[in-house]
């Protein structure tokens, strides 16, 4: 096995890895009759059969101890009109708004979504600063909109390039 560079500055390897364009998801969770929810871009598909997603969490959000507690979670992948709702779960936002949470298969979720993907937890596993949830799809939906992208610290819609 290869020797990791130790000398890797943190900004450098936070701008490298900020280069890589992603969807814009926010997690949801219920504890208590509490709905939770984070911005997240760390999600992922794994497999078809069965049917698991992975998302990855910081070990310092508040959201690991609501997934790890509650055993299930939605991933609400947001459309270009959610860029508001991205910010406000992100922390961006110093005023908040009122954010309506529809359900689907027992779990908050936010209706507007281009796509909603529901999980039972399917297994954990501590990586670095991170925990990565694997979940068991419980279900889906998808609308006809266009993603919210993310990438290079800034918002991103997409474009159809000529061929």
């Amino acid at each position: 096995m290869e020797h990791v560079d130790p000398e890797i500055d943190d900004r450098l390897f936070r701008n490298v890895m900020g280069s890589f364009a992603t969807g814009v998801t926010v997690i949801t969770t219920k504890v208590a009759e509490e709905v939770h929810g984070m911005t997240a871009n760390a999600f992922m598909s794994i497999s078809l059969n069965p049917k698991l997603v992975a998302i990855s969490i910081a070990e310092n959000a508040k959201m690991l101890q609501h997934i790890k507690d509650v055993r299930q979670f939605a991933i609400n992948i947001l459309s270009t009109d959610q860029q508001q709702i991205s910010k406000q779960f992100s922390g961006q936002l110093h005023l908040k708004s009122e954010i309506t949470f529809g359900s689907y298969k027992g779990l908050p979720v936010l209706e507007e979504s281009l796509a909603i993907v529901t999980c039972v937890l399917h297994s954990e596993f501590v990586a670095g600063d991170h925990t990565i949830f694997i979940g068991h799809v419980t279900g889906v939906k998808l609308e006809e909109k266009a993603p919210l992208l993310y990438s290079q610290g800034k918002y991103r819609e997409l474009k159809e390039l000529e061929g």
